[in-house]
């Protein structure tokens, strides 16, 4: 479900200006005078924290916080389940639902074609790319080698996408298929062999493994490379410092691939505006993002919320229900704030990353729904993995590929860009002098983005779409959490998953890959890396 909040000072009427629009998606909107809200609404009448809006697969739900109370629809409500029309009154003001549940959020991103040419095997000292290339070791065209891109690759005479130098092979001799990381050979239109043995059906090539076809002897080597990707925006955000510029690049580049991302940031970086950006620049951007905050699902509702419950699972199960992993099938799975969850629920989750099975509960039947994970975290998790919050081997299984979104107070170049941005999205005739940018420039944003948006909104609901350095009102924030300068932190976790899955296979790296689903070139890098023998 998707649609909007407008919001009109006094009650909505056919003659009524609204003063602002705040559009809904999969997730929770909360609205207060403070700029720790994602919408402030500046008056004494409005509460820090007034209320909540959260926005499901087909229901969106208001949840009053405040002392002042809220009204829907003219009656005092502590909660309400909200239709297409209603008005939800917040003080003075009173916010009109609009709801558009079968219309499609319009993409932020151009789809990629999925990357399988290459693995990505680490994103901490930079983006570490491994890249798969045909190497001849004997016959035609010795020492030739062949960068392989694409899924599926075909490989022998003329006409094939790979032209081998040996007048014994056909086209499409055989083909290539690479696989996360992994290359498998197919058997096509000739004979090929793998060490010796006649190759009959799909099967995997190992790395210095000998492939004879024909008159050719060759080997498939999966080299890694450090790449310094950059992109001058990504998604909805924008940005020209050379630390976001990087983060754009790896965020673009990691779209194409379907490992987990791990989203570090402070609150009100943009983490969701990333993880929808990831989705919609992936090879999955046609099918569903689901969001879930899980710092909002009490420790009883959480395998319900991601796994769903069949009808009669416990009291209130009226019916067969979806959860997150069944509804984002073929898609994108954001689970916000992954640091807030419960150990019994970590416990859970690492079990269906692991597996990949879901079973609702109260049901026998498992499924296996194709989820691309997206996490996100303000906290210090490398910090709650060393003091047992939280679990080292789930935190692992997230963050495959992190990417820190780094804070506004480091990055005061972007600003002039990011404040044109929603000045224009509050309204089409909203200006910033050059003063108040200097202004906006000075200020240190311990709310980053978000309280970025909230002055700008302040300031247009208290005095016009013209914004002069006195219109700008900044309020303490308190509470916010700081993170990392860099990922380096995540080294002490990974060290700690990485060694004990070495000791529990006795040091055999294919099965130590196999145990934390990755790629055996990926371990082999990490290893290194990490000084681990």
């Amino acid at each position: 479900m998707n649609g909007r909040l407008t919001f009109f000072r006094g009650e909505p009427s056919p003659s009524a200006e609204p003063i602002f629009a705040y559009p809904l998606r999969p997730s929770r909107t909360r609205v207060g005078r403070t700029d720790d809200n994602d919408v402030v609404l500046p008056d004494d009448a409005v509460s820090r924290s007034h209320c909540i809006f959260d926005v499901g697969a087909a229901t969106l739900v208001m949840t009053d916080r405040s002392s002042n109370g809220t009204w829907v629809n003219g009656e005092r409500s502590k909660r309400a389940v909200l239709v297409d029309g209603d008005v939800v009154r917040i003080g003075p003001f009173s916010a009109r639902v609009e709801l558009r549940p079968s219309e499609p959020v319009p993409p932020t991103e151009e789809a990629q074609p999925e990357a399988r040419h290459e693995e990505i095997v680490d994103a901490v000292d930079g983006l570490v790319v491994a890249e798969a290339s045909l190497v001849v070791v004997e016959g035609p065209g010795l020492g030739t080698r062949f960068r392989l891109r694409g899924a599926r690759i075909g490989v022998g005479g003329p006409g094939s996408r790979v032209v081998l130098p040996d007048p014994s092979l056909v086209k499409d001799h055989l083909r290539i298929r690479l696989v996360n990381g992994r290359t498998m050979l197919e058997p096509g239109h000739g004979a090929v062999f793998v060490s010796g043995l006649r190759a009959r059906e799909l099967q995997p090539v190992f790395s210095g493994e000998d492939v004879q076809a024909g008159d050719t002897l060759f080997r498939i080597d999966w080299e890694t490379r450090t790449d310094a990707p950059r992109a001058e925006r990504f998604g909805e955000m924008v940005g020209e410092s050379a630390m976001m510029r990087a983060a754009f690049g790896l965020l673009r580049r990691m779209a194409a691939h379907h490992a987990p991302v791990l989203l570090i940031g402070e609150s009100g970086t943009g983490k969701e505006l990333a993880a929808r950006g990831l989705h919609d620049a992936s090879p999955r951007a046609s099918t569903r993002f689901v969001a879930v905050n899980c710092g909002a699902i009490t420790a009883s509702l959480f395998e319900s919320e991601l796994f769903g419950h069949e009808k009669g699972a416990f009291t209130g199960a009226n019916e067969r229900r979806d959860g997150a992993f069944q509804r984002a099938d073929g898609g994108t799975l954001f689970l916000d704030e992954i640091g807030e969850l419960p150990e019994e629920a970590q416990a859970k989750l690492l079990r269906a990353l692991e597996t990949g099975e879901v079973r609702r509960v109260g049901g026998a039947e498992p499924s296996f729904p194709d989820v691309r994970i997206v996490a996100a975290t303000n906290r210090h998790l490398q910090e709650d993995v060393r003091d047992g919050r939280f679990r080292g081997d789930l935190f692992f299984r997230l963050a495959v590929l992190p990417v820190r979104l780094p804070a506004l107070r480091e990055r005061p170049e972007d600003i002039p860009a990011m404040a044109t941005a929603i000045a224009h999205k509050i309204h089409a005739q909203m200006r910033i002098t050059p003063e108040a940018m200097t202004a906006l420039q000075g200020y240190a944003w311990p709310g980053n983005a978000r309280e970025l948006r909230n002055v700008l909104t302040r300031s247009f609901v208290l005095t016009g779409p013209l914004v002069e350095p006195s219109h700008l009102i900044f309020t303490p924030l308190d509470g916010q959490t700081q993170t990392e300068s860099g990922l380096r932190a995540i080294d002490e976790a990974e060290r700690t998953v990485v060694t004990d899955a070495m000791r529990r296979t006795s040091d055999n790296r294919t099965a130590a890959a196999r145990l934390l689903g990755i790629p055996r070139s990926s371990l082999l890098y990490k290893l290194k890396r990490l000084g681990i023998e």
